[in-house]
């Protein structure tokens, strides 16, 4: 099992689950971050004054899958988030080494 996470814009949440769903992946986790990453943060003009907003809103997925998913997940995360603007995001992958399913003790790929 893989845990796959990307940072993308937050306007492209809905795109990005439509896609996931679409491709038969189911679950995943969201959460509100703050970053930065080559483009260093934005100048704002807020009333005729200029500001630099250096962490910009985000958004975190985090999908548990199994090893054979991994690749339809990063795929369409990738096409779904893609603006072609510098600050679309990232993906992680990383291994989960056990999960467990409070509800029913279901473990592994069972509680997937």
């Amino acid at each position: 099992m893989k845990k796959v996470e990307a940072i993308i814009r937050p306007f492209k949440l809905d795109d990005v689950k439509v896609a996931l769903v679409n491709a038969g992946i189911v679950g995943m986790t969201v959460t509100e971050v703050r970053g930065f990453g080559r483009q260093k943060g934005q100048v704002e003009r807020y009333r005729g004054s200029e500001f630099t907003v250096e962490f910009l809103q985000k958004l975190k997925l985090e999908i548990v899958v199994s090893d054979d998913n991994v690749e339809t997940v990063i795929n369409t995360v990738q096409e779904a988030a893609r603006t072609g603007e510098i600050g679309d995001g990232k993906i992680f992958i990383s291994p989960v080494e056990s999960v467990v399913r409070i509800r029913t003790g279901d473990r592994d790929a069972t509680a997937l």
